[in-house]
């Protein structure tokens, strides 16, 4: 039996965690408890998660040797066994997910992946999620004593962070793992500097493209309208000039702009399915079949050398008009 209505938050990433405990506000007046977030880093996260909106912090402070985020597994379970929350949101990104499904298994509890929406029944919560690679949605209520998913980029709008905001700050002793990972190496990756999740507006090129010198145009047209960048996992592998964060689908990042705009892109649902939210979907394809059309709400058929010159044309002559 719960013992709480509290909505715990966990996520890696900052930016995510702060979605997330807008989303848990949204929540907790059925739940009826608390929005609660588990910080394990530096004092500087602490400030952030209490900004967001947090009502009560638990801050594990880190050992003097440097851990793994995959560390603290045991010691958030610890937690969550003693207090008893209604439900945890852990921030689905790669690390996320393992510290979820580990959790999971300590708990004894299913995992629901990747939420997208939750719906209240009284003061159970059903949970919506994408299911069979996006092409159908899933509404589940959670049997046992707890509820975890999983929840990404995007599916909460995070509120204006307010420094002046005070909250309960528990400090929380950390619990070694029994097998404790070890960092071998560290390499830098190429990072994009687009917030796909937040975007209003993305240009996604695909596998029509075939050389890194096509990218200019496209640079060109997101430029014109504002947009960001992103684009299809194979592309992201083959072109230099563009990394695996700006993919899109369900491996990558899942964006809900006002306009997608794709070019070259195919339309496999493996790419699909982190458009589906998207407001208006374009699509600029050579291939008259491609199934991006079933997909989108315009449709140009033609080469993108052809047809992304004539937009930026159309665009550049109306900022003038303006």
């Amino acid at each position: 039996m719960m013992t709480q209505h509290d909505i715990w938050i966990f996520s890696d990433n900052t930016c995510l965690m702060a979605e997330l405990i807008a989303g848990s506000s949204s929540l907790t007046p059925y739940t009826g408890g608390r929005t609660a977030v588990i910080v394990a880093g530096p004092e500087t996260d602490v400030a952030k998660a209490a900004a967001a909106g947090a009502q009560m912090i638990y801050w594990i402070k880190a050992p003097a040797e440097e851990v793994m985020v995959e560390d603290y597994v045991p010691t958030i379970a610890a937690l969550i066994q003693s207090h008893k929350p209604y439900g945890v949101l852990l921030g689905a990104t790669r690390r996320g997910k393992a510290i979820a499904g580990r959790l999971g298994a300590i708990l004894e509890t299913t995992v629901i992946t990747d939420a997208k929406n939750f719906v209240p029944e009284g003061r159970k919560l059903q949970i919506a999620h994408r299911i069979l690679g996006g092409s159908a949605i899933r509404f589940e209520a959670v049997a046992s004593d707890i509820l975890l998913t999983t929840v990404g980029f995007g599916t909460f709008e995070a509120l204006p962070p307010n420094s002046e905001q005070q909250c309960d700050v528990i400090p929380v002793e950390f619990v070694a793992p029994q097998w404790k990972l070890k960092l071998r190496e560290r390499k830098e990756k190429p990072h994009s500097l687009a917030n796909l999740p937040a975007a209003k507006r993305v240009v996604c090129p695909g596998c029509g493209l075939t050389k890194d010198e096509d990218m200019t145009v496209i640079n060109e047209l997101a430029e014109a309208l504002s947009a960001e960048i992103g684009c299809t996992r194979t592309l992201a592998e083959r072109i230099n000039v563009l990394t695996t964060d700006q993919h899109i689908g369900i491996s990558g990042v899942t964006i809900k702009p006002d306009l997608y705009i794709g070019i070259g892109v195919s339309g496999q649902i493996q790419h699909t399915a982190g458009i589906v939210d998207s407001r208006v979907v374009v699509a600029i394809n050579n291939d008259r079949n491609a199934p991006i059309f079933f997909q989108s709400d315009y449709g140009i058929v033609g080469d993108f050398h052809d047809v992304v010159p004539a937009l930026l044309k159309v665009l550049k002559e109306k900022e003038k008009q303006n």
